[in-house]
């Protein structure tokens, strides 16, 4: 009778020999079992964690250096009364242009007052008229304070270079308590990050809320939120005079949107949901937000993003609800409100793939 030991192996033994049946050896079993042990232990999301933090550090610290370190115009949007090609406004606009190495984009009006009506609107930085030989240059420091310091002192320079009288003024400055125009940019700071970090709470210690009680948690606390840094920086500390309601609610919607910006990734990608959050809102998002360098002077490509994102739009609308009232754009809410509804209608898609919830309980079994 023939032996088919030699076909199958013995009961036990060890696989067949072949190019996937060579028997592993006592070595490479340890290691299997080790690896094995080592994906089920909590030492792999630490170690996953411990490169993922040091490349977000890294991150972090050039898109804010990249966007913040050297502010350098491309273009900066220019109203002109009168006819551009007027002597003195002709050769100042050459010299600022050789000055900054940009082009001033020069929009001609009528009168002074459609100029202004520009300039409150932000459609241009600054107006640029004749006056007599000489040339007056109107910056507004609230549209962008680095962009009408860089004009105004580009502006003296070029007029003593090329002999031509230039009178500066800044016919919207800063508040007092915002010299450097950072403080509209540190509050919608504020209002995204603990936003985000606010929904990873709520993930952490009250998983068992439903969808539901989830979203109308976090609309609470962005409103509590959004209250007290308005509250803060205008009653407490005076820094900033704010038309409250209007910057509470410009906060709140900030904080709801960063909130379920996280919860939606938290939905899509579970514990790893902090990756694109953080991405999105803090190291693409803050510095592209044109709240501590002006649009002009981010690369080009910053600027276009920065607009459509949450930041972005949170800085907008306050800024505008700040220094412009009654100029107000629907763009940015429109941003803040677009992010919500994505991402509220994302996580209630897919609901179901949120770490928590509370699981139903089973009823006692009836006495037989």
């Amino acid at each position: 009778m023939a032996d088919h030991r030699g076909a199958s192996g013995p009961p036990g033994g060890s696989a067949p020999h072949g190019a996937h049946g060579t028997p592993r050896t006592g070595a490479q079993r340890r290691a299997a079992v080790a690896w094995a042990a080592f994906k089920k232990s909590p030492y792999l999301p630490a170690v996953v964690l411990i490169f993922i933090v040091a490349a977000a550090a890294g991150l972090f610290a050039g898109s804010y250096t990249y966007a913040m370190a050297d502010p350098t115009p491309r273009s900066v949007p220019t109203a002109v009364v009168g006819s551009p090609d007027t002597p003195p406004v002709k050769a100042f606009t050459q010299g600022m242009e050789r000055a900054l190495n940009a082009s001033l984009l020069l929009t001609g009006y009528r009168t002074y007052g459609q100029a202004r009506r520009a300039v409150d609107e932000q459609e241009d930085f600054a107006i640029l008229r004749a006056r007599g030989r000489g040339v007056e240059l109107d910056v507004s420091g609230a549209s962008g304070a680095t962009v009408a310091q860089l004009l105004a002192q580009s502006g003296a320079t070029v007029g003593k270079a090329i002999g031509v009288d230039v009178r500066i003024r800044d016919i919207k400055p800063l508040q007092k308590g915002d010299p450097r125009g950072l403080a509209l940019f540190y509050i919608s700071l504020a209002a995204v990050i603990i936003g985000f970090v606010g929904a990873i709470q709520l993930s952490v210690h009250a998983r068992g809320l439903e969808p539901a009680e989830r979203i109308a948690c976090t609309a609470v606390y962005a409103l509590l939120g959004g209250f007290c840094i308005a509250a803060v920086v205008d009653w407490w500390l005076g820094a900033l005079r704010l038309p409250f309601v209007e910057s509470w609610l410009i906060l709140a919607l900030t904080m709801f949107t960063s909130g379920m910006v996280f919860t939606m990734f938290n939905a899509l990608m579970g514990r790893w949901a902090m990756i694109p959050t953080w991405g999105l809102m803090v190291l693409l998002g803050n510095p592209s937000s044109g709240g501590a360098v002006s649009w002009p002077l981010l690369p080009s490509a910053l600027g276009l993003v920065g607009r459509w994102l949450p930041p972005g739009g949170s800085v907008n609308a306050q800024h505008t609800a700040v220094y412009f009232g009654g100029h107000q754009h629907a763009f940015p809410f429109l941003v803040l409100a677009g992010w919500s509804v994505l991402s509220c209608t994302v996580f209630w898609i897919w609901r179901h793939r949120h770490p928590g919830g509370r699981e139903e309980a089973v009823a006692p079994a009836a006495d037989g």
